[in-house]
């Protein structure tokens, strides 16, 4: 029997309700799983997770067992989470036990948030030294991705890096197995904001910040910084803070060369709300939990 509602449509408070009311729930966020009525953007490149088969009931796992395996709760906590209307699978809320899902290629959240079931599923956040490529294969043989993360690759991790910073830039560059973040991640029409400093020849004041945010004209349109702050100005170079969530190639550089302040070193230090904070040259770490909260929600997944 399913359990009684309010007018907007929640569950009544029960005994249940009270004893997880102060539960925090340790779910992680999943990839994309598709949802009937939205289509994902064209994938770019040939990346993407390829569709899974659609599983028969019998090959379904009960809900609070996947909850558990996810390390969201135990079971019989996961059960209480169902009780209190605390779980949605494919967007409707689950009130009563014994539901199967595909945990695969059903939308499963737990207070809001996207439950990952599939550990397969990574990504990382690299601090790109300068002189690397953004390539895993360089037909040049230059350093490249590989290098730095081939013992992964080579134990069959296929990891996509998102967008590219060219060899001379440095800074943060996130890599996934998750094609479908990946895609949308790069994809124009979600906006991502990356965050670069820039160190510059000639000394900025404001009316460099004035130009950047009104528009610099380029070769291939005009790009409009999000945000411009000048750090520091000393013997004729600056250091520069911009926000921009266009992904041309070396947009950066050549709006800043093209408003008169060619770029000596630039180095990227935030995607959306990842940060690379103190994180050494060369280095690989998995991003947390709010981070991938903070990408699948920005991207709608």
């Amino acid at each position: 029997m399913s359990k009684p509602a309010r007018r907007d449509g929640t569950p009544e408070r029960n005994e249940h309700n009270r004893d997880v009311e102060s539960y925090i729930s340790n779910a992680r966020p999943a990839r994309h799983q598709h949802v009937a009525d939205r289509k994902p953007p064209k994938k770019a490149g040939g990346q993407g997770n390829q569709k899974k088969r659609t599983k028969s009931d019998n090959e379904k796992t009960r809900l609070q067992k996947v909850l558990a395996a996810a390390g969201v709760a135990s079971r019989r906590m996961s059960e209480k989470l169902i009780e209190a209307g605390r779980v949605e699978v494919n967007g409707s809320i689950v009130t009563e036990q014994g539901m199967r899902v595909d945990p695969e290629n059903d939308v499963i959240r737990v207070d809001g948030v996207r439950v990952i079931a599939d550990e397969e599923i990574v990504t990382f956040a690299l601090n790109k030294p300068r002189g690397i490529h953004s390539t895993m294969h360089d037909e040049f043989g230059r350093p490249c991705l590989s290098d730095l993360v081939g013992e992964r690759v080579e134990a069959g991790q296929r990891l996509f890096h998102v967008g590219r910073l060219d060899a001379q830039t440095e800074g943060l560059l996130l890599l996934t197995n998750d094609g479908e973040l990946a895609n949308r991640l790069m994809h124009p029409r979600y906006g991502i904001k990356k965050t670069y400093l820039a160190t510059v020849l000639g000394e900025a004041d404001r009316r460099l910040v004035r130009q950047l945010l009104d528009g610099i004209e380029l070769d291939d349109g005009i790009v409009i910084a999000d945000e411009v702050q000048i750090i520091d100005a000393w013997q004729g170079k600056s250091l520069i803070k911009v926000v921009i969530h266009e992904g041309r190639k070396h947009v950066v550089r050549r709006m800043l060369k093209e408003a008169g302040f060619p770029v000596q070193a630039l180095v990227r230090t935030k995607v959306h709300t990842v940060q690379l904070g103190e994180q050494k040259p060369g280095t690989l770490r998995a991003l947390n939990r709010s981070e991938l909260t903070s990408l699948y929600n920005a991207v709608g997944l």
